[in-house]
């Protein structure tokens, strides 16, 4: 009666338009209220104590207001720049590029519809200028742009890691090989469209041109590093990763590319400058400025819209947290373990059983908030079955990745009809045949567990880092 009561509240109130974070909180409250012990007065107190006693969970608005600093600031153009003098020089050699700054920027943004709009408001027109279809340019930024929430730092692997009790650490060590895997793979299959439809690769630049690149988008490449290393090396948890990246990501904006802030129109040399006189005019340059830099329009800016995006999202999560705590005051979910079990059901039906409901739940909910109402009720099946709970969070996140690019609720849909002006049908079959792609991604990760599980096992297993590999959060 319970369970019944709480899903049909949540479906009804989806079906006559009301917001996901309202549906969340709206259907707990009634379920609460009618059938379960908790009194009203504590509904507040489960909300805060949703946010509040996750602490990866304060990664999240790091690593949005990191990628909004990035996305402002001329870092994609950069990343873009070196993709192209990588991979340009092969036939479809455009596209593939625009697929290799997508997964550049996944790994410093942790957002898909930010990858998409970074990456493919500068890609796409220019893809149709070199002569590829539209179609296959929005088509394969949309699809490319999924990486965001696949390649780590990934919003919704914290999200998957605080409903879950998991390590973020070893979420995002799990997510590394898939998102690179599902780039290369996503690169072949356009290297056989470009074969078939005759389109033309661009001039091999020369190593020196690799290397300027290289050297310009150093800043968004060490990034990665900083972040991606400090987390698998076990010097920082992802938490302490995510608030270095925002304090970094505004020094690289601000201070560094100067595409932002009061420096933006102040040249970094001279002619005819010495080394030592760079260092010291531009060392006071910035001491002077930073004062002014935090009062600045457009850095203010960035932050409101990434403070806005956060509060959001966090209120998604609140209500998702306190619908996942019905969940578990009612042991739904282990009356629904309860009844898989008793079916019999295998391994490999459980996880096909899981991507069909996934994917489904993707058309109509936002990613967030479907990994916090469904592991709770995934995890406890998929550990009596003997499934990995690093492994179901990658299918997770992967199915995650589909819902991104599925109507009516896809959000890289939204994004690229933006860029590119054209009707949501339109950007849907466009993106379609590429998501096949995804598809048979998914299966392959879904039944070959050590594309996940191999790296995480593997820092394991080196000596040094501890328990774990890595840093975890308290």
């Amino acid at each position: 009666m319970t369970t019944a009561a709480l899903f049909l509240l949540l479906f009804a109130c989806m079906l006559i338009g009301m917001p996901i974070a309202v549906a969340l909180g709206f259907s707990s409250i009634v379920t609460i209220l009618l059938f379960s012990n908790d009194s009203l007065a504590s509904i507040a107190l489960k909300l805060l104590q949703g946010l509040s006693g996750h602490y990866t969970l304060l990664a999240i608005p790091f690593f949005i207001l990191s990628s909004a600093f990035l996305t402002t600031g001329g870092v994609a153009r950069r990343l873009i720049r070196f993709a192209i003098s990588t991979v340009g020089y092969i036939r479809g050699g455009l596209a593939m590029a625009s697929v290799l700054a997508c997964m550049l920027f996944a790994a410093i943004s942790g957002s898909s519809p930010a990858t998409v709009a970074a990456i493919g408001s500068l890609v796409i027109t220019g893809m149709v200028k070199a002569g590829y279809p539209e179609k296959m340019a929005a088509g394969v930024i949309t699809n490319a742009g999924t990486l965001g929430i696949l390649i780590p730092p990934s919003i919704v692997m914290l999200v998957y890691a605080a409903a879950t009790e998991q390590s973020a650490a070893r979420m995002f060590m799990a997510g590394f090989i898939p998102g690179v895997t599902l780039g290369l793979m996503l690169m072949v299959a356009i290297y056989v469209v470009a074969r078939i439809k005759g389109l033309s690769a661009l001039p091999f630049v020369g190593f020196g041109e690799i290397f300027a690149s290289a050297w310009s988008a150093m800043g968004g490449i060490l990034l990665m590093v900083i972040v991606l290393g400090s987390i698998y090396g076990g010097i920082a948890s992802p938490t302490e990763a995510a608030a270095v990246s925002a304090v970094y990501a505004y020094a690289i904006a601000v201070f560094g590319y100067r595409d932002m802030g009061p420096l933006r129109e102040v040249p970094w040399r001279r002619e005819g400058e010495s080394a030592a006189s760079l260092l010291v005019r531009n060392t006071v340059q910035m001491l002077v400025a930073l004062p002014k830099s935090i009062l600045d329009p457009e850095v203010r800016k960035v932050v409101l819209e990434a403070s806005k995006i956060s509060v959001m999202l966090l209120f998604v999560i609140a209500n998702a947290m306190l619908f996942a705590h019905v969940l578990t005051t009612e042991r739904i979910p282990h009356h629904i373990a309860e009844a898989i079990s008793a079916w019999g059901l295998p391994a490999w039906s459980f996880l096909l059983v899981v991507n069909i409901i996934l994917l489904a739940a993707g058309n109509f909910m936002e990613p967030s908030a479907i990994t916090l109402i469904m592991a709770p009720i995934f995890l406890p099946i998929a550990l009596e079955l003997g499934i990995d709970p690093i492994h179901l969070g990658i299918v997770m996140v992967v199915n995650m990745e589909i819902g991104m690019i599925t109507p009516p609720v896809g959000l890289n849909l939204y994004v690229t009809a933006g860029i590119t002006g054209r009707s949501i049908g339109w950007v849907v079959q466009a993106a379609l045949p590429w998501l096949m792609v995804l598809i048979v991604f998914l299966v392959l990760v879904t039944y070959i567990p050590q594309i996940s599980l191999f790296l995480p096992e593997y820092i394991d297993s080196l000596k040094g880092y501890g328990a774990g590999g890595a840093v975890t959060e308290p």
